[in-house]
């Protein structure tokens, strides 16, 4: 009885401990589809079993005790809900005669639903109920019909139910809206004042065909000792979105912009992201600069930060670029020499990755078509490209930069972390990809060679896609932390997010960070405490998962 409720768990057979000697938790609780979860804490990810959840919704802050530990896993019990996520559930009416059964469309949530009058419903309507008594003992939410989002199967309903679920928020106040109304559409000439003007340099950006935020661009030049003069000029959005803002109170709630099949829901309203902060070509944008010198081995032998002013000259996409190598066809000689020299770089870059055992997983992206009705008409599969690859290794290299220098300041800063995976997991990866016949027994090392042979052991082969998708399951999520810990699948020794502030809100702090380090001006002096930015690498981190899941749940 004591052992089913929580209250003591056996250390050793025939011996128990009181369970309370482990010690509470606060986190996020994450649950999965089959009822049990985790409790995402500062620190790490503690287990619930289905029977210990105790009413506790996926996304709710809650106090977590901790009854066990094996192998470094905690197990615990949710002892108390902190703050409720959502005071809404959306869900699917069935009717069969005169019985009504409320279905919640989120399969994570194995409650039985109630509402207060149900007199009206239709069978396969979808409806949005608010929540008056939360599950306890009895698993029953009980609430009132809010709205009506259709009927399932029809065009849009399933988005409209997945914004619900994932609680994202579509409009922004009038009050944001009219802060953002204030900001000049153009850069102002006393903004430039103290910048470093690379306006006459020759800058291009490269994104998706459908992107409309350019958060990056790049510019490069052979030095006399035949080395790499890399510039990567960022979007200086900490320059319109100034601390404790209404943006940007609402850009930190939002956490990251959010892409789903038929729209997206940007984390800044469409003036900044889409506008002054967008790095649009032949117009003045404010960017922060970091400018890397880097060898023919590709290591980065000197580097400095500077705010700065660009113009670019040309917005490329993904499928020209790959278009211009393919064909040796290029607009003209200096795009031509840029594109052909960063593609040089890029695999300089990539064979360093390589040496230090980095992992570069096989993999496609689907890119969802839709018709005018939004039904999906058809599905684009993107895999990694030399254009791809050119912007993703000038991006990991800049944030490795800015990473390791914040680090030797010994100031606050955010780290992207990324944890070598659990015994657990490579057993089960295994164990799965055993069946296909593949070496596995070094898989169980954890080591990062163990996960390049399997990648290439695959790579004729017709599952290789998902022998990767194995292999990259098994792997820790990365998370957000102020502690500098390495990034296991890029085996980089320090890491950060920096190179999309439009999109991504730790890279917006860790530019504020940044300025802080290198401007003297006292008015740029950004203070956030340790415990602060703890709470907000927590909070984003949660976010970031729920965010990827609406994404992945669109696309299916």
């Amino acid at each position: 009885m004591l052992e089913n409720e929580g209250k003591i768990s056996q250390f050793i057979e025939g011996w128990y401990v009181y369970s309370q000697k482990y010690g509470y938790k606060t986190g996020r609780f994450q649950q999965n589809r089959r009822g049990f979860g985790f409790v995402l804490t500062k620190d790490e990810d503690i287990y619930v079993a289905p029977k210990f959840v105790n009413g506790a919704l996926p996304n709710d802050e809650v106090k977590v005790r901790i009854i066990t530990e094996k192998k470094g896993k905690k197990e615990g019990v949710i002892e108390e809900i902190i703050e409720r996520s959502t005071g809404e559930i959306t869900v699917l009416v069935k009717k069969s005669g005169k019985i009504i059964e409320l279905i919640p469309t989120d399969n994570r949530i194995l409650y039985r639903v109630k509402a207060k009058s149900t007199k009206g419903l239709k069978n396969n309507e979808v409806v949005v109920i608010e929540i008056t008594e939360f599950p306890g003992i009895n698993r029953i939410i009980k609430g009132k019909v809010k709205e009506s989002l259709g009927f399932d199967g029809d065009a849009g309903v399933d988005i409209e139910i997945l914004i619900k679920e994932h609680s994202l928020p579509l409009e922004f106040s009038d009050e944001i809206s009219k802060e953002a109304e204030n900001i000049s559409e153009t850069v102002l000439p006393e903004k430039i004042i103290g910048r470093e003007d690379l306006r006459d340099e020759f800058t291009v950006t490269i994104d998706g065909l459908d992107a409309k935020d350019f958060d990056d661009a790049v510019s490069l030049k052979i030095l006399p000792d035949g080395n790499y003069l890399l510039k990567v000029h960022i979007a200086d959005v900490s320059e319109y979105v100034l601390p404790n803002s209404l943006i940007d109170k609402e850009a930190c709630k939002r956490g990251f912009s959010t892409y789903l099949v038929d729209r997206v829901i940007p984390m800044l309203p469409v003036k900044l992201s889409n506008g002054i902060c967008s790095l649009k070509p032949k117009e003045e944008r404010l960017t922060m600069s970091v400018t890397m010198k880097i060898d023919k081995s590709g290591e980065v032998v000197d580097f400095n930060f500077a705010k700065s002013v660009i113009n670019s000259n040309f917005r490329l996409t993904y499928e020209e670029v790959d278009e211009n190598f393919k064909k040796n066809e290029f607009k003209n000689k200096d795009l031509k020499n840029l594109l052909l020299k960063l593609k040089e770089l890029s695999e300089v870059l990539e064979k360093k990755r390589a040496r230090r055992g980095s992992i570069n997983f096989e993999s496609v992206e689907a890119k969802v078509e839709l018709n005018d009705e939004g039904e999906p008409e058809g599905i684009t599969l993107r895999e990694r490209t030399p254009a791809t690859s050119l912007i993703e290794e000038t991006m990991i290299v800049t944030n490795e930069t800015v990473a390791k220098f914040m680090k030797n300041t010994n100031l606050p800063s955010v780290y992207r972390v990324h944890e070598k995976p659990d015994e657990d997991s490579l057993i089960q990866a295994a164990s799965i990809l055993a069946e296909f016949g593949y070496p596995t027994k070094e898989l169980l090392t954890g080591k990062h060679e163990a996960f390049r042979k399997l990648i290439d052991f695959a790579h004729q082969k017709r599952e290789k896609y998902l022998a990767n998708m194995v292999l990259l399951r098994s792997m820790k999520q990365a998370r957000y932390s102020p502690e500098q810990k390495p990034h296991f699948g890029l085996a980089s020794k320090n890491y950060t997010h920096f190179t999309s502030p439009i999109r991504r809100y730790t890279d917006l702090i860790v530019h504020r960070l940044l300025k802080s380090v290198i401007n003297k001006k006292k008015q740029e002096k950004y203070s956030i405490s340790k415990s602060e930015l703890k709470t907000l690498c927590e909070i984003l981190s949660v976010r970031e998962r729920e965010i990827v899941e609406a994404e992945r749940e669109s696309v299916e």
